[in-house]
């Protein structure tokens, strides 16, 4: 297939085009800056004076959109929340467009989301059919997110919202920082620790997204986590046992809502997700105990 790809260059972005070429697929990735082409990706210039991306893409089989600021990057202050929302608001009507002016559509927009629709709970188990949404600033961005990218089923383009766990990765995603304290011996319960940590592996969440891509029966979101949920203080004691570090030393909320301001809700508050979705339509996870993931990774 010939697979087009917002985000292409991020975190995500890098391993699913790895898999994609490994599985024979060609890829187009939208960019910003001029890149040299390679045998089997190219890239198109996208969201700039005088560009016209739909002509150099043509047609294709499969959208993926992963663009947008990083919620991990900087402290959350009112521009940086402001610049989180509109980068995805502003690559999302950019898509619809291109998509709209291509004469053969695609099939599918596999479009990123975020398990932060949910509301924090320490209680709660949340599936896709779960209807509570958070009110707080990630919850609004991922529902205005996920209703801006149905709009092009007016194409009657399949449309799959993956609402993504933490992501796990070796060198991005939550876990070298997480990781960091165990290494310097002063890993320890980080808030109460009874939040909930709904955690993936980086590997599930691209062979998830070919998975979306290629099974026509799904559609809607799909929760993108493994089956595994772990309490925070149980996931900082498993990092402590892979590396052979000691779990002892608490770091309080107040000093995490200092250092983080808003952006502490990440680590601070939680949700128990389960990939329902995936589950039932047989989705293999390669990673479905931390502790395979963190040995993998650590």
């Amino acid at each position: 297939m010939k697979i087009v790809i917002a985000g292409g260059s991020g975190f995500i972005g890098q391993t699913l085009t790895q898999l994609l070429l490994n599985n024979g697929h060609s890829v187009v990735i939208l960019t910003r800056k001029e890149k040299k082409a390679s045998e089997k990706v190219e890239f198109v210039r996208w969201l700039d004076e005088g560009v016209s991306p739909e002509k150099a893409i043509g047609s294709a089989d499969a959208f993926v959109n992963l663009a947008g600021v990083s919620i991990n990057d900087g402290r959350w202050s009112k521009s940086h929340q402001k610049q989180i929302y509109e980068s995805r608001m502003t690559a999302t009507d950019e898509l619809l467009r291109i998509i709209s002016l291509l004469p053969t559509k695609p099939s599918v927009l596999v479009n990123a989301s975020a398990i932060g629709i949910y509301p924090a709970s320490q209680n709660a188990i949340y599936t896709e059919n779960s209807v509570e949404t958070a009110t707080d600033f990630l919850g609004r961005t991922v529902q205005d997110w996920e209703n801006k990218a149905l709009q092009v089923e007016k194409h009657s383009i399949r449309v799959v919202m993956m609402r993504f766990g933490v992501v796990l990765g070796k060198e991005e995603g939550a876990l070298p920082l997480m990781a960091m304290p165990y290494r310097l011996f002063v890993g320890g319960k980080v808030g109460t620790g009874k939040q909930w940590v709904s955690w993936v592996h980086v590997t599930d969440v691209v062979r998830a997204i070919l998975f979306a891509i290629t099974s026509n029966q799904l559609s809607g979101p799909i929760n993108v986590t493994a089956p595994s949920p772990l309490r925070m203080n149980e996931f900082g004691k498993m990092i402590g046992t892979v590396l052979h570090r000691p779990h002892w030393l608490p770091v309080p909320s107040f000093g995490m809502k200092m250092v983080l301001g808003q952006k502490s809700a990440l680590v601070l508050e939680g949700q128990h997700v389960i990939p329902k979705v995936l589950q039932e339509n047989g989705f293999d996870f390669k990673f479905p105990t931390l502790r395979s993931a963190l040995e993998d990774l650590l």
